[in-house]
């Protein structure tokens, strides 16, 4: 545990250092990432939402600093481009940008946090027939603490919430820092809470954001769901109390889009799923699609894809589904980006 202390506050001065190009603001001025749907009947494939991008590095960037800038974790970034040091990449490198996902199945109304995954998924109705679908990727629970799975629903909302400190978590800081202390005031800089704080019907559990946003995308809370300041600041409001929501835990994904069938894949953080290509042709089985899929491309994609949903039966609507284009609005031409056709 020392070590992994040391590590991690390791990692944040290479990211203090790194980021005096962005400021807060860069992050709070950036859109959300909103998409809406045909709301998806019941036993149909879930849709893939989205499209893949790409971003030309700047001396100085990490790729902490590129996933925040496009809505994604640290997991999402580094699965996707795997070989890139995600500290200091080579200044011209291209990255790609997994901003591409399938919905999670099988609920479509509340909150979805799809555990290996790293993302949390918020549904609202959008009209007749359409869903509209926020997306924002979060830090979930160590090993020692795992984020459970299993359906809530939203009780409470508190803004600056104090962090009254559990008695085994100040156990471990007491061993681990010295650090007694029996709670953490709202506002407070070292409060992990961050301002807001949704107060979930499953004990012990809550989504709030979080004073270490670089922590977005790992595996480093007590349990709780950890957001980007900005993302909880743009969540808190559209939530009523009631909202019901589910933890569930979907290394595999399937969906489609256009005439295509896709499969998407995530680590097995918690061990729960250790044979990857059985729980692929389980859910594949599971959709009645089985009989369609190019089992070779679903091997290598399972092997290779890094996370980013992959074709493995049908035709794709956009068989490049990347084109690049400059970052708008930007001063520097060697911010690019890429968008389906």
């Amino acid at each position: 545990m020392r070590r992994f202390v040391l590590v991690v506050l390791g990692l944040a001065a290479i990211v203090t250092t790194a980021r005096a190009d962005y400021p807060e603001e860069t992050f709070l001025a950036r859109r959300d990432v909103t998409f809406t749907v045909p709301t998806p009947s019941a036993g149909s494939l879930p849709p893939v939402v989205g499209s893949l991008r790409l971003y030309r590095i700047r001396k100085g960037d990490t790729l902490m600093d590129v996933a925040r800038l496009y809505g994604l974790g640290y997991n999402e970034i580094v699965d996707a481009n795997p070989g890139l040091d995600p500290w200091v990449p080579p200044a011209g490198a291209t990255v790609l940008l997994p901003t591409e996902w399938i919905l999670p199945c099988c609920t479509y109304q509340g909150i979805v946090v799809n555990v290996p995954e790293m993302r949390l998924f918020y549904y609202t109705p959008a009209g007749p027939g359409q869903t509209r679908v926020h997306t924002y990727p979060v830090g979930l629970g160590r090993d020692d603490w795992q984020t459970p799975s299993g359906t809530f629903r939203v009780i409470g909302k508190t803004v600056n919430p104090q962090w009254n400190i559990p008695e085994d978590i100040r156990v471990e800081h007491i061993r681990e820092r010295g650090d007694d202390r029996t709670f953490i005031p709202g506002g407070d800089p070292d409060n992990p809470l961050g301002k807001y704080r949704l107060e979930l019907s499953m004990p012990m559990y809550r989504i709030h954001g979080t004073n270490i946003p670089w922590g977005v995308g790992m595996q480093v809370s007590h349990g709780c769901v950890r957001l980007y300041p900005e993302d909880i600041e743009r969540l808190f409001p559209q939530v009523p109390i009631g909202t019901p929501g589910v933890f569930t835990y979907e290394t595999v994904k399937v969906g489609r889009r256009g005439g295509a069938v896709y499969v998407e894949s995530h680590e097995d953080i918690y061990g729960k799923t250790p044979a990857i290509f059985s729980a692929a042709l389980n859910e594949l089985s599971r959709h009645r699609v089985e009989g369609d899929v190019d089992r070779q491309k679903l091997e290598v994609g399972l092997r290779d894809s890094g996370g980013v949903p992959f074709v493995v039966s049908g035709s794709e609507d956009n068989p490049t589904r990347t084109s690049s284009a400059c970052h708008d609005g930007a001063a520097n031409t060697d911010h690019c980006q890429a968008r389906n056709g």
